[in-house]
């Protein structure tokens, strides 16, 4: 069995292609749950909702998040009403959160509601929350903290990022069904797909069961780096890199996760910093981590997959 870690539109390509070579029984998505919010009354899921759409096959092609010929009547009208319409929930899209928001007011879990949801849209795998807990992520910037959605969508990223805090994380379990899964005694390796380390995956790993599994498993533990020739393909990884004073690069992504991963992912375009990171005692597999195609997505599954298994071999 192996345990991807995705968040965001780079980590749900991965989980997709994970999902076309491994079965349900030998996959499990633990997906991000920090960006998580509430706007217009509603429990937003950014991260759970761009994995579950795109497993579905009914995501927006064009963005990689939101679905597939999606209407914005909603929005519009609400605009119109003057209500506040920086974030935009599409007229498909809304179901979505107010189905899980009833339902978290009905004291169901939020494990349960996206199993549930993900069952609905022909979704075979597992799709895990990293917690049922609410935390969030906070960017810290000059002028003061910000949620993360208030960052990424209100103001497109543009606040120089000086550091993340996870409030409420320290004192998070992980979901039912991972815990459960940690005593599994056939989990070949953990994945970690190529999402934003800052946002993404270090809301999954600061939940202290989950970093503590990730330390104390005898098992691979791989990182996809989601840098490639110093940019990142979607989002600002890069940026905040920069802004940390860190020169983006595949380098610093393995100094990342130096202390939970054993093994790094790269594509071919950084094949000359495979030896520097080989160096500092990290395992390094160089292939195409470009995945614009279906037929890419699964070609890097395949091999981070063999690679995983090369490890424990």
């Amino acid at each position: 069995m192996f345990l991807a870690l995705a968040g965001g539109v780079g980590g749900a390509k991965l989980a997709l292609g994970l999902t076309q070579v491994l079965p349900p029984d030998k996959l499990m998505i633990v997906v991000n749950t920090g960006d998580d919010f509430y706007h217009l009354g509603l429990r937003i899921c950014p991260d759970i909702d761009t994995v579950t759409y795109t497993l579905a096959g009914i995501a927006n092609p064009d963005t990689g998040w939101g679905l597939r010929d999606e209407t914005w009547n909603f929005m519009d009208f609400q605009g119109r009403l003057g209500a506040d319409t920086w974030f935009r929930l599409g007229d498909k899209d809304l179901a979505t959160h107010l189905e899980r928001t009833r339902r978290l007011g009905a004291g169901e879990t939020l494990s349960s509601i996206t199993a549930l949801f993900a069952k609905k849209l022909g979704i075979r795998h597992p799709v895990v929350p990293a917690t049922d807990n609410e935390i969030m992520t906070i960017v810290k910037t000059p002028d003061g903290p910000l949620g993360f959605q208030e960052y990424f969508v209100r103001l497109k990223c543009e606040p120089v990022a000086t550091g993340f805090d996870f409030p409420g994380a320290a004192k998070a379990q992980a979901s039912p069904r991972l815990e459960k899964a940690f005593k599994r005694d056939d989990i070949e390796a953990v994945i970690i797909c190529p999402s934003n380390p800052y946002v993404s995956i270090a809301p999954i790993l600061a939940v202290p069961s989950i970093k503590r599994f990730l330390t104390t498993a005898r098992i691979p533990v791989i990182a996809v780096s989601p840098i490639i020739g110093g940019q990142a393909i979607k989002g600002p990884a890069a940026k905040m890199m920069k802004e940390l004073g860190v020169t983006p690069s595949s380098i610093a992504v393995s100094n990342y996760y130096s202390r939970v991963a054993s093994a790094l992912v790269i594509d071919t375009a950084d094949a000359h910093e495979a030896e520097p990171i080989r160096a500092h005692g990290m395992r390094v597999c160089v292939t195409n981590t470009v995945m614009t195609t279906n037929a890419e997505k699964t070609q890097l599954a395949e091999d981070v997959i063999a690679f995983a298994r090369s490890l424990r071999g």
